[in-house]
C-alpha cells in the first residue's frame, strides 16, 4: 500500500468510479488529481469534485506503469487453486476508502470451490460490505471475481454480496485492526 499524496495532471481521458456512490465518470485529460492511495493496483484520487477510483489498467492516464501485484496466471500444469490460495489472492483487493484488504477487513464470509459438470471448477464467494449503502459494492465484487479467476484451475467464479450477519469491526483480523490503529 502506498499512502503518499502526489498531484498528477491526467495524460488522457480516463474512466473513474465515484467513491462511495459507485457511479462511473470520465476525468478529462489535463485535469489535476491527487493520488491518495494505491491499493491493490488501483488508485484512489481526489479532485475538486470528489474522490474517485482509477483502475490499475488505466494507470497510464496517471503517468504510471500498470501495477500487477499478483503474479498468479492460469497454468494448465499447475495444481488447481485451493480455498486458502483464493483467500491469499483476495488480500490484494481493497475497499478504496479503507487501506485494509477485504480479507483482513472481515468482508469475505465464505469461499467454496465446487466441481460442476457444465462449468468446471467454480469458486463461490460471499462478500459483505462495511455499510449497506456503499455504492462501491459491485466494483469490489468485480475485483474479487477477477482475482479469483486469475488462479489456476478456477474456471468460473460467483461473488454474492450478503448482509447476514451484519459486518462489525469485530470481524476484522488482528492485522486489519493494527493497520487502522484500533489495537
Amino acid at each position: 500500500m502506498n499512502n503518499s499524496q502526489e498531484e498528477i495532471t491526467l495524460l488522457r481521458d480516463v474512466s473513474a468510479t465515484l467513491i462511495p456512490h459507485g457511479e462511473e465518470f470520465v476525468l478529462t485529460k489535463g485535469d489535476k488529481v491527487t493520488i491518495t492511495h494505491l491499493l491493490g493496483g488501483n488508485y484512489t484520487v481526489m479532485t475538486l469534485n470528489g474522490m474517485y477510483r482509477i483502475a490499475a489498467k488505466d494507470a497510464d492516464a496517471l503517468g504510471k506503469e500498470k501495477n500487477t501485484l499478483s503474479t498468479n496466471k492460469p497454468d494448465d500444469k499447475a495444481q488447481p487453486a485451493s480455498e486458502e490460495e483464493i483467500l491469499k489472492n483476495l488480500k490484494t483487493v481493497f475497499d478504496p476508502e479503507i487501506p485494509v484488504n477485504v480479507v483482513d477487513l472481515g468482508l469475505i464470509y465464505k469461499v467454496l470451490i465446487e466441481e460442476t459438470e457444465d462449468r468446471g471448477r467454480v469458486a463461490f464467494v460471499d462478500l459483505t460490505l462495511t455499510a449497506p449503502g456503499c455504492g462501491m459494492g459491485p466494483v469490489i465484487a468485480e475485483d474479487v471475481k477477477n482475482k479469483v479467476l486469475e488462479l489456476s484451475g478456477i474456471n468460473d467464479a460467483e461473488v454474492e454480496i450478503v448482509w447476514d450477519p451484519p459486518w462489525t469491526q469485530d470481524m476484522m483480523s488482528e492485522e486489519g485492526k493494527m493497520e487502522l490503529g484500533l489495537i
